[in-house]
């Protein structure tokens, strides 16, 4: 009996002496602010939660699948839903793009706050207010992806704590104007510019890095106030939370233009110019990590660290890749090919077919058509014959063979990829391009942009680690050059366009003037600097002209995906033409729906969930 009261007193003890242990799992916020380590993390982690609607990611994340829903390309991968979700786009819903992360930004304004209120005993002031001005840049950069796809948002910039009374009324807020919380962006900006330091790091936010968002964000505000207003109907809300007044767009081109010269007149950074053939020198620009000055911030990977991402592995080309599982998903348009101007200053349409269109244009090498071209389509695009690590990327969809008798030609088109034709020659090549087998290119191009070249990148162990770029130095000079073009100061329009266009090889009378320069060149620029860097779509939005690009109709030829497809030419005795290629253009095979845009995808539209909680919140236009 003695022996059982001493095991019960003991268990009881012990009960009591567990339930009273403090977990070991969790840091509280002041013991987070005693330790450096711990500080460091909690910021990178909140770097790493910056949203990115095309970013490369990693092993988890699938972000840049959407390069093929609504930039220049098309979904060559699986036959499976993601076929479904980007080639057969009949319509953009309604809250496509809808992003609206308030615990990320209750955990950014927590952060804030602590930073004195626990960190006073193991942080000095400045590193203080440099902590306190980066968590700040996070939150603005979560406003400015909110505002450009919701448009006005609450602007909540302090804890809000509910009190359990068991009225929530007071942590319900409305929105704010849309031009308030671009105000916003552009005032934070200028207050922590001087506090956040970090030099010219790359990826921890700096001074540099706060003008960029600010020549970003004071753009695209300056475009809505502006070309909003010329919509018929413009799409408003009674109470500004979409809509700025047209009134306004001098002022913010202004502020972008301003923002945008600190930066190139700074001399932190320089367009990078390291390698003497343009197109290589364009591919690298992106994608070097050694003395490239032209980049001002990145999502960083390290393969070194296990932080990779597996994107060479989904889109390299079809015969290069080195895993029998990598595959090649998003595949570039020949609109964008196409897009791309000659360095004769002509449009760059591909000669396909002779003067009078009674024949095709015969060339003796498969890459032959592509000569000439803008050096930014080589540093993006791969096409067919084009160099990539160290080999010639062969493409050829099948031969045409000359009927003498019908005076045409019947196009043949294997089964398999890497086969011959009877004449033992090549009939279809290892990366296609080819009609239906999934993952070879549909399209008749590959991707080089954010492709790694380095050995063993397209296999599940290797992987790679190329940065994410969200800002570098060619889009403060576009940027300027549109900021001053539409405040009529086509001086400096012309200033600051002309050292993309020089690197990208154009020279003498193909460079632009006062007289040459128009908006849809610039425009054009943008297109052909950025494409896949998570641009195109907000370009087109903030123009207010992605109704127009992709209006739905198949015969409009911007809302459809075009292909180009090379055959080798079979036709004896005709020494002209047999052996040589040919290119047939159509509409992309595996491309189904014309891309459908309509005025109420200008903003996304809230989800009922969200206005249940808060009736403060007023629906988006839509209809």
């Amino acid at each position: 009996m003695f022996s059982l009261a001493l095991v019960l007193v003991a268990a009881t003890s012990c009960r009591k002496n567990f339930l009273e242990l403090q977990p070991v799992s969790i840091v509280t916020d002041e013991d987070l602010w005693k330790d450096q380590k711990l500080i460091i993390g909690l910021l990178a982690n909140y770097y790493n939660r910056m949203p990115t609607d095309m970013g490369l990611t990693d092993q988890a994340g699938s972000q840049w699948r959407d390069m093929a829903a609504y930039d220049d390309a098309m979904w060559s991968g699986q036959t499976n839903a993601d076929l479904e979700a980007r080639n057969n786009i009949t319509n953009y819903s309604a809250s496509r793009w809808f992003l609206y992360d308030y615990f990320f930004i209750r955990d950014l304004n927590l952060a804030i706050e602590n930073v004195d209120k626990y960190g006073a005993s193991t942080l000095t002031e400045a590193q203080r207010t440099q902590l306190k001005a980066e968590f700040r840049f996070i939150r603005a950069y979560q406003y400015f992806e909110m505002v450009k796809r919701e448009g006005g948002v609450p602007l909540v910039t302090k804890q809000l704590i509910y009190d359990f009374s068991g009225d929530p009324t007071p942590l319900q807020q409305p929105r704010n104007k849309e031009a308030e919380v671009y105000d916003f962006i552009g005032s934070e900006m200028d207050a922590i510019k001087d506090d956040i330091a970090n030099g010219t790091s790359v990826s921890r936010a700096n001074k540099y890095t706060c003008l960029a968002l600010k020549s970003r964000a004071m753009l695209y505000a300056a475009s809505i106030a502006k070309y909003n207003a010329l919509l018929t109907p413009s799409i408003t809300l009674p109470g500004g939370e979409v809509g700025i007044p047209a009134s306004r767009a001098n002022e913010y081109y202004q502020k972008a233009l301003d923002a945008s010269k600190e930066v190139i007149n700074s001399g932190s950074y320089e367009l990078y110019n390291s390698n003497p053939d343009a197109g290589e020198n364009f591919y690298e620009a992106i994608r070097n990590k050694t003395g490239n000055k032209e980049v001002l911030f990145v999502r960083d990977f390290l393969t070194s660290k296990a932080k990779k991402h597996g994107f060479t592995y989904d889109n390299i080309a079809r015969g290069l890749r080195e895993d029998n599982l990598s595959s090649s998903s998003v595949t570039p348009s020949l609109n964008l090919v196409e897009s791309y101007q000659n360095l004769d200053g002509t449009s760059g349409e591909l000669k396909l077919r002779n003067a009078g269109n009674t024949d095709y244009l015969y060339y003796n090498n498969v890459s032959d058509v592509f000569a000439g071209k803008d050096a930014r389509m080589y540093g993006t695009v791969i096409y067919p014959g084009a160099p990539f690590k160290g080999t010639s990327v062969d493409m050829q969809a099948g031969v045409a063979v000359w009927n003498a008798g019908s005076g045409s030609y019947t196009f043949q088109e294997g089964a398999d990829l890497g086969t011959n034709y009877t004449d033992g020659k090549l009939l279809v090549s290892a990366s296609g391009p080819h009609r239906s087998i999934a993952e070879v290119s549909n399209t008749g191009f590959y991707l080089r942009k954010y492709i790694d070249q380095g050995g063993g990148t397209s296999t599940r162990g290797i992987q790679s680690d190329v940065w994410w770029v969200w800002f570098r130095l060619s889009e403060m000079y576009l940027n300027a050059a549109e900021a001053a073009f539409e405040l009529g100061e086509t001086g400096q329009a012309v200033t600051y366009i002309n050292p993309i266009r020089q690197r990208a090889g154009f020279t003498g009378a193909n460079l632009y003037t006062t007289a040459t320069i128009t908006r849809d060149k610039i425009r054009a620029e943008f297109r052909s600097e950025f494409a896949f860097e998570d641009h195109r779509v907000w370009d087109l939005k903030r123009w207010r002209i992605a109704d127009k690009v992709w209006n739905g109709s198949a015969g409009n030829p911007d809302a459809v995906v075009y292909s180009l497809y090379p055959y080798r030419v079979i036709r004896p005795g005709d020494a002209a033409r047999d052996g040589k290629y040919i290119y047939v253009k159509m509409v992309a095979p595996r491309f189904k729906s014309p891309r459908f845009f309509q005025n109420f995808n200008y903003y996304s539209r809230f989800d009922q969930s969200i206005l249940n909680r808060n009736p403060k919140i007023v629906q988006n236009p839509f209809n």
